[in-house]
């Protein structure tokens, strides 16, 4: 049975509120025990990896683990023809989900290291390297994700999606936020993770771009069905897995 849109609503917002906590305070923690920027953004990285594969192996089978509104849109966009993927009022209930249950998580790494529950970041991230490094990030991101989808890979999705962002990390400009919801998160704590407020709209931008130019990509390589005998599309059976940024 599909589980309830109430049930996997809420995997969305305490996954994503996870995986910002995850991130968020694996950076504060990392900059209180080294002053080396790469260590901070290996150790940064590698809680990331661990975490997100832990959530998406966890919470995939209820929601497809998505913490993401560039993945829910791209799983929405390219399912409405074939009338079996997303349904739009799950979009609806997804992406606030995505984006309340993050904000809650930043509140929550700041609570657990003695920060400040909400200072807006002064982390200025305005600038076009960054913003092509977030294009490319969320590019390769929906391209995997869909990939896995129409190549009934998605058992893999806790791996090698924790994998790819773990190699964009280091990779991309910018680190990887390949995210919306986590990257409106991240404006909320003035910590090694964060973002200026400022610089949000543009990386969103970023994202959604780079999210269109991956499905484009999926439908190319891939086709616009789905062939995937072996999986079950999500308003009939379980939950297909897709998969987070962070």
């Amino acid at each position: 049975m599909t589980p309830s849109l109430g049930r996997r609503a809420l995997a969305e917002l305490v996954g994503s509120g996870a995986l910002v906590a995850i991130v968020v305070g694996s950076g504060i923690q990392a900059t209180a025990l080294t002053h080396d920027t790469a260590l901070q953004l290996l150790a940064n990285s590698l809680a990331t990896v661990f975490g997100l594969g832990m959530l998406i192996a966890l919470l995939g089978p209820v929601s497809g683990a998505h913490f993401n509104p560039a993945v829910t849109l791209a799983v929405w966009w390219t399912g409405r023809r074939e009338g079996d993927g997303l349904e739009l009022r799950a979009v609806a209930a997804y992406v606030p989900a995505q984006v309340v249950g993050g904000i809650g998580g930043a509140v929550l790494a700041n609570a657990m290291f003695a920060e400040p529950l909400v200072r807006l970041s002064s982390h200025d991230r305005s600038a076009g390297h960054l913003w092509l490094g977030e294009i490319v990030a969320t590019t390769g991101l929906v391209l995997l994700v869909l990939g896995l989808g129409r190549t009934a890979q998605q058992r893999l999705g806790p791996v090698l999606v924790a994998s790819y962002i773990g190699a964009a990390y280091w990779f991309t400009s910018s680190t990887s936020f390949a995210n919306p919801a986590v990257t409106i998160a991240r404006a909320f704590s003035d910590t090694f993770a964060g973002i200026a407020p400022a610089s949000v709209p543009t990386f969103i931008a970023a994202q959604l771009l780079g999210a269109g130019v991956g499905v484009a990509l999926a439908v190319a390589l891939f086709g616009r069905s789905a062939p995937a005998p072996d999986a079950v599309p999500a308003s009939t059976g379980e939950p297909e897995l897709a998969a987070a940024g962070r």
